[in-house]
């Protein structure tokens, strides 16, 4: 492969029918603002679409050399971001997400980072902004700590190490010492890379200065969804490293079970499932409030007691299901196994 003459940073973003937000991401990933000297391509890897994706990456490749579509036939997010890569001629490796608003500099911020710090993955903090009035409930739950616990992930303002980060910034020297994502997970594949890392002795930096929105679910149904496919993933990384990436990620998991037993002797003996019900819905209550104070949106509060109970309870759910498939050596059905939103 030959080398530019240039130092090159490559985008890399996987995506599947991602036809209403396709051409916004290009505009976006193309427009960034690079330090004098470096050079720019972004790599699209798309999951065989069907909805006109494809279709539109291969025009505006067509209009501008620095944007590449590559196939992944895969479908999935693991795949698409190792064909990606295998393609990709930058030094510097940088991944994108389809639904996620880039600030101008965010590439620039990110090389400023790795050169600040020497880090072996930087990335910035990671913040919701949700459309309408239940994605602006979604995403206040998101930012809560009350809600997804104390993850500095979500913390606006913290400049440090930390144990994962959004989306990710490395140098090409992080993959050749590591190696890619693995093909095996659907979800987490990039809670588990930066596990990997860590366990290897590798060095994880959030800065502040790294600014973008990402645009969580919409609805309950599809949050609920979503939560549950992280859960499903969650065993499946555990069983590979012998370790949660964090503690607070098994809570969800411990109040379902929680939850299941109570209802179980509930018929010979009500109060378990009467105390715990009436100390999370007192919990829930000041969670909602506090997620509505924190971000500055009173029109979320009557929808946040849902929002929040689709958080826990699609997350426990699909850490069970996953645990039981790895308990019995399960493949992973059909349904956890799509590029999906």
């Amino acid at each position: 492969m030959t080398e530019p003459a240039m130092p090159l940073v490559s985008v890399i973003a996987p995506c599947r029918n991602e036809r209403a937000a396709i051409d916004a991401f290009c505009d976006s990933a193309l427009a960034q603002q690079l330090p004098p000297g470096w050079q720019l391509e972004v790599l699209v890897a798309d999951g065989r679409s069907d909805d006109g994706t494809r279709e539109r990456l291969a025009e505006r490749a067509a209009q501008d050399a620095r944007l590449k579509l590559i196939d992944n036939p895969g479908r999935i997010v693991s795949t698409g971001l190792n064909a990606a890569l295998a393609q990709a001629r930058g030094k510097v490796i940088v991944r994108f997400d389809i639904h996620t608003e880039f600030a101008p500099d965010y590439i620039a911020e990110c090389l400023a980072a790795l050169a600040r710090t020497g880090a072996d993955n930087v990335g910035g903090p990671w913040v919701a902004r949700g459309q309408g009035a239940m994605g602006r409930a979604v995403a206040a739950a998101f930012q809560s700590r009350w809600v997804v616990g104390g993850a500095r992930s979500r913390d606006r303002a913290y400049e440090g190490p930390v144990d994962t980060v959004y989306l990710g910034c490395w140098p090409r020297a992080t993959f050749d010492r590591f190696g890619g994502f693995d093909e095996r997970l659907v979800r987490n594949q990039d809670d588990e890379h930066n596990l990997r890392l860590r366990l290897g002795g590798a060095r994880l930096w959030q800065s502040a200065r790294i600014r973008s929105l990402y645009q969580p679910r919409g609805s309950v149904r599809q949050l609920f969804n979503q939560q549950m496919q992280y859960g499903y993933w969650r065993p499946f990384v555990m069983r590979k490293h012998g370790q949660p990436g964090s503690l607070r990620q098994l809570v969800p998991a411990l109040f379902v079970a929680a939850l299941a037993g109570s209802a179980l002797v509930a018929p010979w003996w009500p109060w378990p499932l009467a105390l715990l019900l009436a100390a999370y819905a007192a919990y829930v209550a000041g969670a909602s409030l506090a997620a509505a104070r924190q971000a500055g949106d009173a029109g979320t509060l009557a929808r946040l007691p849902l929002v929040i109970a689709a958080y826990h309870l699609g997350y426990g759910v699909g850490t069970w299901r996953g645990l039981l498939d790895v308990l019995l050596r399960r493949n992973a059905g059909q349904r956890w196994s799509r590029l999906t939103r």
